[in-house]
């Protein structure tokens, strides 16, 4: 009301005067449509407009309130009906509203419009509004909660608690949008809200891994400045499946990049048993990787530029010794983990080894006794190979053919 010109403000006073001179003008469901209907002849601003709606549309509908105090003056639910006819009014009025919507994209609020598309999809609203909800919502996806996000699954096909469908088309309406190109805060925004929801619906034993990927692929790998929700998010689906193939975990670690991972986050992700060992040791290889510069930074800063740091710009400010000192902790931590799982790696070598020589055990111990052992030629002959049980005699034959080459006795 205070950022209302005078005009505006005139108009405004003298469209409530008209329309609702109490609440009780609103009782009847076709005189609050009619005068919904009769709000675009008032040349007033789109958001102005849109939030007489919002407002009007929360007292129907106390689903489409949200958070704010429900004084609903009058409900759908409690008029005197059957269920289907209070059902079909619902239907009827969600309807309605989305035809008399401001046709600017921005005029009504995100969340609003997701509480609206929640009870559309729970009365079965027509498709040609429900595409027409989505297309508004994914125009300003960035300003979504993730509250609101969270829209249940009301089809019959679907087994998961959440409508993943739903937000993965979302984020695929945000991403062609021309607008998205040049403004890459909003991308980040959705991004993150994105990963959150991943986090919230990862818990749900009935989503496969086919979507989970899907929707954490559905944005670039620039939309997001650090993995660590993704991570997050990632780690929490593993934790609930637990029966996950070894490739789909694998496939699951490949979405993570392990340059954009926070120190915290790469410190439990390297005792994080879930993961597979090649993930966190390209985990901590990273995180090691990132130290180094650093180090080579700070020894720049104190005159000796090292060849590892030579083009890099160095930091802003000298760092005290105390942080130097926590980071070479943090450092000879990371060593040590590194060291750790390479000595685990040394362990299944052996155990590999060991395995392939049990399977080598007969065939050893056959050349120790002393058993000839046979070779198979491709024309399907078989012969004595020359490790096998020989006399002296056959011995020195055999050495003195070796020797001494065949040559024919001249005549002469």
């Amino acid at each position: 009301m205070q950022n209302l010109e005078p005009t505006e403000f005139i108009k405004l006073k003298q469209f409530k005067d008209e329309c609702w001179i109490d609440d009780a003008s609103i009782l009847d469901m076709d005189y609050f449509i009619n005068t919904l209907s009769n709000i675009k002849g008032k040349q007033l601003r789109p958001e102005l407009i849109a939030s007489v709606i919002t407002h009007y549309a929360s007292k129907w509908l106390p689903e489409l309130a949200g958070d704010e105090p429900n004084r609903a003056i009058a409900r759908i639910d409690d008029l005197p009906e059957s269920v289907t006819s209070s059902w079909m009014k619902k239907r009827f009025f969600i309807e309605t509203l989305v035809g008399i919507l401001p046709p600017e994209m921005d005029s009504i609020p995100c969340n609003f419009l997701l509480r609206l598309l929640r009870v559309a999809k729970m009365v079965l609203v027509e498709y040609v509004y429900l595409d027409e909800l989505e297309k508004r919502i994914s125009r300003q996806l960035d300003q979504a909660s993730l509250k609101e996000l969270l829209v249940p699954s009301f089809s019959h096909t679907s087994t998961t608690l959440f409508d993943v469908e739903l937000v993965l088309r979302l984020v695929k309406r945000f991403m062609n949008m021309e607008e998205v190109a040049r403004s890459g805060a909003a991308v980040m925004k959705v991004a993150k809200l994105v990963d959150h929801y991943l986090a919230e619906v990862a818990v749900d034993s009935c989503l496969n891994v086919t979507e989970f990927i899907a929707l954490a692929r559905a944005l670039p790998s620039h939309a997001r400045g650090t993995d660590d929700g993704l991570y997050r998010a990632i780690d929490t689906y593993l934790k609930a499946h637990s029966s996950l193939s070894k490739q789909d975990r694998k496939t699951l670690c490949y979405l993570i990049d392990s340059r954009k991972l926070s120190q915290e986050a790469s410190l439990h992700a390297a005792q994080n048993e879930r993961l597979p060992v090649r993930a966190v040791i390209q985990i901590l290889l990273s995180e090691q990787t990132k130290l180094n510069k650093h180090i080579d930074w700070s020894g720049s800063l104190s005159g000796t530029r090292s060849p590892a740091g030579v083009g890099l710009e160095a930091p802003t400010r000298c760092f005290s010794k105390r942080e130097m000192t926590v980071q070479q902790i943090e450092i000879k931590r990371l060593k040590e983990d590194v060291l750790r799982l390479q000595s685990q790696c040394m362990a299944m070598e052996r155990q590999l080894g060991k395995l392939l020589e049990k399977k080598r055990g007969l065939f050893v111990s056959w050349k120790k006794i002393g058993i000839s052992t046979f070779k198979a030629h491709r024309n399907g002959e078989v012969e004595d190979d020359d490790v096998g049980m020989k006399s002296p005699l056959e011995m020195k034959t055999r050495l003195l053919r070796g020797r001494t080459p065949n040559r024919r006795k001249s005549l002469s």
